[in-house]
């Protein structure tokens, strides 16, 4: 029994990371500096069903394979950290506690203030050779704009489809 849902956990874990990487890729606004995606759906979704620890690998994993199979640009591992980190922080707020309005925005505040407009601009200023500060001014718009993108999505994720998934999982 235990080895079922071991199976049946990394199946659904592997799904999620083809989801991930399909919204991410495909499902995305993609320019020189700035990527609007979808894909933080999938981490979300696998970070209230499995934890900090299962979201960081299978972001991480989804972000490798996602640059092997449909590459924008040259590997940097940077980002790799900043996909781990952002699962294990979806992790950290949204993992067997009550959904909360509060830890929806501070999840969001978290990963695209800490993560993605501080990590990620410095990694982008180490790979375009620009300065830090002189990409900072288009992130911040962006990031400022995807918090209330993310918190309304994750809302409605929560409440529409996350909320009804134990039962389709037990269902199987």
């Amino acid at each position: 029994m235990n080895k079922r849902f071991d199976v049946k956990k990394l199946v659904q874990i592997s799904l999620l990371i083809a989801l991930q990487i399909i919204l991410t890729r495909f499902c995305s606004i993609q320019t020189p500096i700035v990527r609007i995606g979808f894909g933080f759906v999938a981490v979300v979704v696998t970070a209230i069903m499995y934890g900090p620890i299962c979201a960081g690998v299978a972001n991480g994993i989804a972000d490798i394979i996602g640059t092997i199979l449909f590459p924008t640009g040259a590997y940097f591992p940077g980002f790799t950290l900043t996909a781990i980190l952002s699962g294990v922080i979806y992790g950290v707020f949204l993992y067997k506690k009550p959904i909360t309005w509060a830890r929806i925005i501070g999840a969001s505040i978290a990963i695209n203030i800490g993560l993605n407009l501080c990590l990620n601009t410095y990694w982008l200023s180490i790979l375009m050779g620009k300065g830090f500060m002189a990409l900072l001014p288009i992130r911040i718009m962006k990031e400022l704009i995807m918090i209330p993108i993310k918190v309304i999505i994750i809302g409605i994720v929560w409440k529409k489809i996350i909320i009804k998934l134990p039962k389709f999982s037990q269902a199987i």
